[in-house]
């Protein structure tokens, strides 16, 4: 048995369905993805792809990138997808690190990735937006019958890279099992059915566009309208045609922004879900207030999938990301000695369950030190329990800010600066100083035309926040640098501000 797809294929619905239709109305049913999985994994092992051996792929979103990752479940290879913008020295250290027996990318890609395939024994071919490509070509040849390899739970599906802001980019190893799980859980824990049409324009190189969303669409024998990339405006027009949409806060901000959005425009919807980044307390209540809907917040990891979320039928706290799944243990610690802490204090998440990832690729010291010794994964997040069991993100623990010997949870004061009148968003870092250790520094966006400035912010804060906690410099600038997922890249504000201190230290 095929672990992943055979359930996956035990819950397809009758065969001329609508899986997956693009914005501009082309349309592909349940069975068309069915076999252009069965030709391309056909495809894969002509060119020499065993069960367990990686395929890489760096193309644009599209139906047949889908297929692709169908394709690799069914011949039992282990599918690595890489982000588009990925530069070709960031390419070259995936590929030397997982060794695919075959790599797979866009046409423009194609002569700088054979120069670097050569050093690591890949096959390397082209898969195109629009559905060409070489990879296609040979795939139009084959059969779409296709023997399905047997997986078991505990083999490895996939592997996604982690950022690497923090050093050396890990691959996480997630099981068939790992994604399985998860998908069901959610399925039923958001109501799924196949009377859903999920409005998707995430990424798919990321776990939440790829396994959170599609994992659950094929789950529920649902469909899905796949956006190439997120357009407000787009999403707009479409939206009376889709009942659910999976997003990240930056949707939302933008989409509060569309004159047309308002709650006859969303009437159709019955659920919005965000995550991968925190939601801002003030988009929750100005989306609820805008379209009648509160928006249902969660929390995951690329080494775990989703963790936690806010319940479809009770209360969608804002500023919240719910509670555990089932089967899902969670708990917040002391992060020195993994004691297990009193609700309401701050310490580190750490998670066990079967979503919990098998381990890093080929790092198994960081396993090691990234797992208690009972099971539990530790995240690397900080956040702290309320008196209802839900959980609440203060940040990661890299952004933790120890200054004067006090610690500084970001997120603590950022939800303080975000309530301030005429701010749109903030970011809180720790920058090196002489006195200090660490001295608390806020960089932040204004909300349109505003007066708001420096000693606003602090006056505003005064009254609120411990001293210790308090900025000692507020900055302004025009955006926040973030990544794909929308999550603020703190990495780079304190790299481009690390001098800001500099006469003190």
């Amino acid at each position: 048995m095929n672990h992943l797809f055979s359930l996956i294929r035990s819950r397809m619905p009758a065969l001329e369905r609508t899986f997956i239709e693009t914005g501009d109305g082309r349309g592909i049913s349940y069975g068309e993805i069915l076999a252009l999985s069965g030709r391309m994994a056909n495809t894969m092992c002509d060119l020499g792809v065993a069960p367990g051996d990686r395929v890489a792929v760096q193309v644009e979103k599209s139906p047949e990138a889908i297929a692709l990752y169908l394709a690799c479940l069914r011949a039992g290879a282990i599918y690595l997808p890489l982000n588009p913008a990925y530069s070709l020295a960031e390419v070259a250290h995936y590929l030397q690190d997982a060794e695919p027996r075959l790599t797979i990318c866009s046409p423009g890609s194609f002569e700088g990735i054979g120069k670097i395939a050569s050093g690591v024994r890949t096959a390397v071919e082209t898969l195109e937006a629009s559905g060409g490509g070489s990879f296609m070509a040979k795939t139009a040849q084959r059969a779409a019958t296709f023997a399905d390899t047997s997986r078991a739970a505990g083999d490895i599906a996939a592997i996604l890279y982690t950022s690497g802001t923090t050093g050396r980019s890990k691959g996480a190893m997630i099981s068939h099992e790992n994604l399985a799980c998860n998908a069901l859980a959610l399925t039923i824990l958001w109501q799924f059915s196949r009377d859903d049409v999920l409005l998707h324009a995430l990424p798919i190189f990321h776990t939440n566009g790829l396994f959170v969303a599609t994992n659950v669409v094929l789950l529920s024998a649902a469909s899905m309208i796949f956006l190439p990339k997120f357009d407000a405006g787009e999403v707009m027009r479409l939206m009376p045609r889709a009942t659910t949409m999976m997003g990240v806060p930056t949707f939302y901000v933008r989409l509060l922004r569309h004159p047309e959005l308002s709650r006859a425009t969303a009437a159709h919807m019955r659920l919005f879900v965000s995550g991968s980044a925190p939601l801002l307390a003030e988009t929750h209540a100005a989306w609820q207030q805008r379209t009648g809907h509160a928006i249902l917040e969660r929390y995951g990891l690329t080494e775990t999938n989703i963790n936690t979320s806010n319940p479809y039928g009770g209360d969608r706290r804002a500023g919240a990301v719910g509670l555990p799944l089932p089967g899902v243990s969670v708990r917040v610690t002391n992060p020195e000695t993994g004691e297990a802490l009193a609700q309401g204090e701050i310490g580190m998440i750490e998670v066990k369950g079967p979503n919990v990832f098998k381990g890093y690729w080929r790092m198994p010291e960081r396993t090691r030190t990234d797992f208690r010794a009972d099971g539990f994964f530790i995240t690397g997040d900080l956040g702290r329990f309320d008196s209802s069991g839900y959980l609440s993100i203060l940040g990661r623990s890299t952004d933790l800010v120890i200054s004067g010997g006090y610690n500084v949870y970001p997120k603590e004061v950022e939800n303080e600066i975000d309530a301030v009148s005429g701010v749109a968003e903030s970011a809180v870092i720790g920058l090196p100083h002489a006195d200090f250790g660490e001295a608390v520094t806020a960089i932040v966006v204004k909300g349109g035309k505003t007066d708001i400035d420096e000693q606003t912010v602090l006056a505003a804060l005064a009254s609120r926040l411990a001293k210790y906690k308090r900025p000692k410099r507020v900055l302004f600038v025009d955006d926040l640098p973030r990544n794909a997922m929308g999550k603020v890249q703190k990495n780079l504000l304190r790299a481009r501000y690390k001098d800001l201190y500099a006469s003190t230290v």
